[in-house]
């Protein structure tokens, strides 16, 4: 019943929020919600159900492990909602606020979805929620991105429904039933079609791989990270993303179980790789702060399925970097929101001295530059340090180089566009945006209490986290 509530509560939220008549009190809605959703989520975290492996919808070890971070993500992010829409009131906000509140539902559904054909269901309905947060600024360059996200991400998804076809074919040909829970797949796994369930792992994983951003299916998150509001762009980052990766691992078990596990490893190990070098050269060559914020999330996704290819171990390290990454990511997100409406502008040309003009969102964005680039003691440092220590283990030493250029790479880049936008003297367009903009608690708190979180993620790792991930990894790897 629980698991139900957690995908009801935020569509009910939705729709009051839809009938609430005052645009000034409506934006309350989305932390009224929210603590009530991260409390019952971390309830079930501590005291989890009882696992029903037939059924299509259920509080997993899998979701156990991720949505408690997703949960806590959109806290903040609503938390923030509350003076972000104060400062935009101009803005209507009754579909900003019912659609946010509607992508916490489906997230919700997403993460919990056990069948094949509710799991890409609940993604493409995650998919569509979005268009209208895209959008939400009104401009050319947003309807632009929001357009390019829309075709991109509805190839990805297509690509990922016929996929969904050739699994369950694969399920039918070895004998299968026509049921299509990961369950019963991962059951009949030694019985399937070997072609199909090869043909079905690329489609899905290509299809997926869109929703992550992985390269060189990335092409929609410059343009929608960069248009998007800073709270949206860290949902998407945080949640959406997710979604798609734990959607990546649910097949990669049922690839397994029909003895095609060391192909997937290889491919995942592939993509990973390519992802983050791609990102580490766009992080080198570009000079949108906001751009850069995409950049580092194919980087990022880039490690999670880097993690995903080395076993249980590296399952283990990647629901700990979904965790470190959603936390630290959000903080950049908000805080890059702050300095972009204060600067009037996005590139380091027209950008720079924002340590004058917004001093507190300044120093979280620079310290969540250090963070995301795994500088100690955040929590990416500790789980990226896993995936390394994983490959070195799994005798994966030229990609643990490549892991490690790539990451240096992204350094340099990320270091050589935050310092030119915080440093110096503010431009003249600068100083006319720092008139319209203040620093109040509301914009400064969320992204402070993202940072604290990932900081206490990487200091002291609750061990009912790591029981959680242990749990989840022992689901998708049941041990012989």
């Amino acid at each position: 019943m629980n698991e139900l509530i957690l995908i009801f509560m935020p569509l009910v939220g939705a729709g009051i929020a839809v009938a609430w008549p005052n645009d000034r009190t409506r934006p309350w809605l989305l932390p009224v919600f929210g603590v009530a959703h991260t409390a019952l989520v971390f309830w079930m975290l501590v005291n989890p159900p009882a696992d029903a492996a037939t059924a299509w919808l259920g509080f997993d070890p899998l979701a156990r492990a991720v949505l408690p971070a997703v949960s806590l993500l959109f806290l903040a992010c609503a938390a923030f909602g509350v003076s972000y829409l104060r400062l935009r009131a101009a803005r209507p906000n009754r579909v900003f606020v019912a659609v946010l509140l509607a992508m916490l539902g489906l997230l919700s559904a997403a993460h919990q979805a056990r069948h094949l054909g509710l799991l890409w269901i609940t993604t493409e309905a995650v998919t569509l929620a979005a268009v209208p947060l895209l959008h939400f600024n009104g401009t050319p360059r947003a309807f632009e991105a929001t357009w390019k996200y829309l075709l991109v991400g509805g190839t990805g998804i297509a690509l990922s429904l016929l996929g969904s076809f050739c699994l369950g074919y694969a399920s039918l040909h070895g004998g299968g039933s026509g049921d299509l829970t990961f369950a019963a797949l991962t059951e009949h796994g030694v019985g399937m079609s070997r072609p199909w369930v090869l043909i079905a792992w690329v489609l899905l994983l290509v299809g997926y791989g869109t929703k992550m951003g992985l390269a060189p299916m990335h092409t929609w998150k410059p343009d929608a990270y960069g248009e998007a509001p800073g709270i949206v762009g860290a949902i998407l980052a945080g949640g959406v993303t997710t979604v798609a990766f734990t959607a990546i691992l649910r097949v990669r078990a049922v690839v397994d179980a029909a003895g095609e596990g060391a192909m997937a490893s290889r491919t995942l190990l592939a993509l990973g790789l390519f992802s983050m070098l791609v990102a580490a050269l766009l992080l080198l060559a570009t000079r949108d702060f906001k751009r850069m914020l995409a950049y580092s999330s194919v980087e990022h996704m880039g490690i999670l399925v880097v993690a995903a290819a080395f076993g249980r171990a590296g399952a283990w390290a990647a629901l700990f970097h979904v965790w470190s990454n959603s936390l630290t990511k959000g903080a950049l997100f908000l805080s890059a929101g702050n300095i972009r409406r204060a600067a009037g502008g996005r590139t380091t040309d027209e950008v720079s001295g924002m340590s004058v003009i917004t001093p507190h969102s300044a120093a979280i964005f620079v310290t969540g530059m250090f963070a995301v680039t795994a500088c100690p003691p955040f929590g990416p440092f500790f789980s990226e340090l896993r995936v390394l220590r994983t490959a070195i283990e799994t005798g994966q030493g030229t990609a643990a180089a490549l892991f490690l250029t790539a990451l240096l790479f992204a350094f340099f880049g990320l270091t050589r566009l935050v310092f030119a936008v915080v440093d110096g003297r503010p431009r003249p367009v600068t100083k006319s945006g720092a008139k319209r903009v203040h620093e109040t608690l509301g914009v400064i708190l969320p992204p402070l209490a993202l940072l604290g979180c990932s900081l206490w993620l990487g200091l002291a790792t609750p061990e009912v986290l790591r029981e959680a991930w242990t749990a989840a990894v022992e689901q998708l790897f049941p041990s012989p």
